[in-house]
């Protein structure tokens, strides 16, 4: 039998495929990868589970990463399917669990859909002119990386656009309550594109404190983009500074930083200009 990964793509229930809907049909058990995305804001399992006809597990962090074992037995006998908002391979995490099935001898097979790394280009940057992609992650007052600068001023440095992946904090333990073993768990939080753009700033801000110049500053063009793939997606084009003030409403966030552009990819920018 075979181990099916199913893209779901970014809207709602509906964008997943007839041959991802198909396997979801006919299989054994069917697992939601619920921790590295989220599907259209505010649906839930239950919309889901109508919609499919049928019983969906939810698979935590720990479940895909350290109880994969529970979601492969028995997937030689019988079809197991793991459900993956946008792409399944959109998370290093499920080329893991593929090489762990392929350890097994269990088929996999994957069925692709759309995800944020394709559908940026909606932006208007052409998808062939992209960097390499970073995450930024939500920083605290005693965790502040800037990591992921050298690979923004890398892409910069060769006219390259950067796709900027949010941190997103879902099913997060507190050190309290992890350390005594107790399973409550924090509210979800998601790095909004404002955030982001003050991370950002504040980055290019030391940089010049330490007598270098910046690859970017707060007067960069930069495009936020919210909700890619649903009814009331937002797209803006401003400034660093600009956006640091911009509500982009409800998760999930992602933010673009564009290198050399063509004139058509400027006429389109030019759509999403805020004025």
């Amino acid at each position: 039998m075979v181990f099916y990964l199913v893209g779901l793509g970014l809207g709602n229930v509906r964008d997943i495929t007839v041959n991802g809907l198909d396997a979801v049909k006919k299989a054994s058990r069917v697992y939601l990868e619920s921790y590295t995305s989220i599907l259209c804001y505010g649906l839930d399992k239950s919309q889901l589970e109508q919609f499919y006809g049928r019983d969906i597990i939810d698979a935590d962090r720990t479940c895909v990463e350290q109880n994969s074992d529970e979601i492969l037995e028995n997937a030689h006998k019988e079809d197991v399917v793991l459900l993956v908002v946008g792409d399944p391979f959109g998370a290093t995490t499920h080329t893991d669990l593929v090489l762990r099935a392929r350890e097994k001898n269990i088929p996999v097979r994957v069925l692709h859909n759309a995800s944020i790394m394709n559908a940026c280009a909606c932006s208007g940057l052409q998808l062939y002119r992209f960097g390499e992609t970073v995450s930024i992650v939500m920083w605290s007052e005693e965790w502040q990386p800037e990591s992921f600068y050298e690979r923004i001023a890398s892409n910069l440095e060769r006219g390259l656009h950067t796709l900027c992946l949010l941190d997103i904090k879902t099913k997060e333990q507190s050190i309290e309550n992890m350390m005594k073993g107790r399973k409550i768990y924090e509210p979800p939080r998601y790095l909004t594109a404002s955030d982001a753009a003050k991370q950002l700033i504040t980055i290019s801000q030391r940089i010049v404190e330490r007598g270098e110049t910046p690859a970017y500053t707060e007067e960069s063009m930069v495009v936020a983009l919210a909700r890619v793939g649903w009814e009331n997606q937002k797209i803006v084009y401003c400034t660093l500074s600009q956006l640091a003030e911009v509500d982009m409403g409800d998760p999930l966030h992602s933010l673009i930083i564009p290198g050399e552009t063509h004139p058509l990819e400027d006429e389109m920018l030019a759509t999403f200009t805020r004025h």
